[in-house]
């Protein structure tokens, strides 16, 4: 670092050393929290203080700001738990557009699909802020012990502890050529009220997950069962659908159905999958979850 800290020669420094890691501060952040929202504002918050912070003290700048990043949404997202067990209907995370930008930031897209995040809701922030260092971004064990103040041999075993539980929780997934087919047909039969061919999609145990967050009509308890979910699906087709126009985008890694009506987009859907089928059917409508995601670029229909 310059001599100069503070001076303007010095800020534009900091500046151009935040902006070159910002991404993946965002990355850290949003899977640490489900939110983009709250991602942005914790980044943001990063920078205020690495503007204000002594900077000539610092030997690595990049390790400097993703330990604030780590620290600051490992107590995020302590007060985020508190409100999602009093959210209004199921949580779900906040999709973000990954069609412009694959893995946020990250050398690798792990840790960012849906269903990765669901699980990691179920682990302490802590365990939750070293899986997502070493799985996302590959950062060495010694190193993450430093970020969130534990000794090495307590961060392998929180690793492999959260890595086992996500091994356990989740089915191998299907690849991303797979999921788009069946959520494209998931769309047609949900559209047409076709209750046969909603139940062939479906593993037994699939559950449908509505996030509505208490502002708009939603479900407001999981519905679980391929003959309950599609039954569920299939009472509502005739209202629902009428006018919606289907979009398709990249959310989170994996391909997702935008779904506007009168040029306004209402809800981001997506289905999550294994070889057996669909096992989850994630619906996001909470207007504030929207936002980071546009309409579809994809085929319209």
């Amino acid at each position: 670092m310059t001599s100069d800290s503070g001076g303007p020669g010095d800020l534009e420094e900091a500046a151009a050393v935040f902006t070159g890691v910002r991404r993946r501060l965002f990355g850290i952040a949003y899977r640490m929290l489900g939110s983009a929202a709250e991602a942005e504002d914790l980044v943001q918050d990063v920078w205020l203080r690495w503007q204000a912070y002594d900077r000539v003290t610092v030997d690595s700048p990049t390790a400097f700001l993703v330990t604030v990043t780590t620290r600051l949404a490992i107590n995020a997202a302590r007060s985020a738990r508190a409100r999602h067990e009093t959210y209004v209907g199921p949580w779900l995370p906040e999709p973000v557009d990954t069609g412009a930008d694959p893995y946020l930031g990250a050398e690798r897209g792990e840790a960012l699909e849906f269903a990765v995040l669901l699980l990691l809701e179920r682990l302490s922030p802590t365990e939750r802020a070293a899986y997502v260092l070493r799985e996302a971004f590959d950062y060495p064990y010694r190193q993450i012990a430093d970020i969130v103040r534990l000794n090495e041999a307590a961060v392998r075993q929180q690793v492999s502890r959260a890595r086992k539980r996500v091994l356990a929780e989740r089915r191998a997934p299907v690849t991303g050529a797979e999921q788009r087919r069946l959520l494209t047909a998931f769309v047609a039969a949900a559209r047409s009220g076709d209750l046969t061919a909603l139940e062939e999609l479906f593993t037994a145990d699939v559950t449908s997950y509505s996030d509505g967050g208490g502002v708009v009509r939603a479900s407001r308890v999981p519905v679980a069962g391929a003959s309950r979910v599609a039954k569920y699906v299939r009472a509502f087709a005739g209202h629902f659908w009428a006018g919606v126009e289907v979009t398709w985008a990249s959310t989170n890694g994996q391909t997702a159905a935008v779904l506007s009506r009168d040029g306004q987009v209402f809800a981001v859907l997506t289905v999550n999958a294994s070889e057996q089928g669909i096992d989850q059917v994630l619906w996001m409508m909470n207007p504030a979850k929207l936002t980071a995601v546009s309409p579809g670029r994809g085929p319209r229909s």
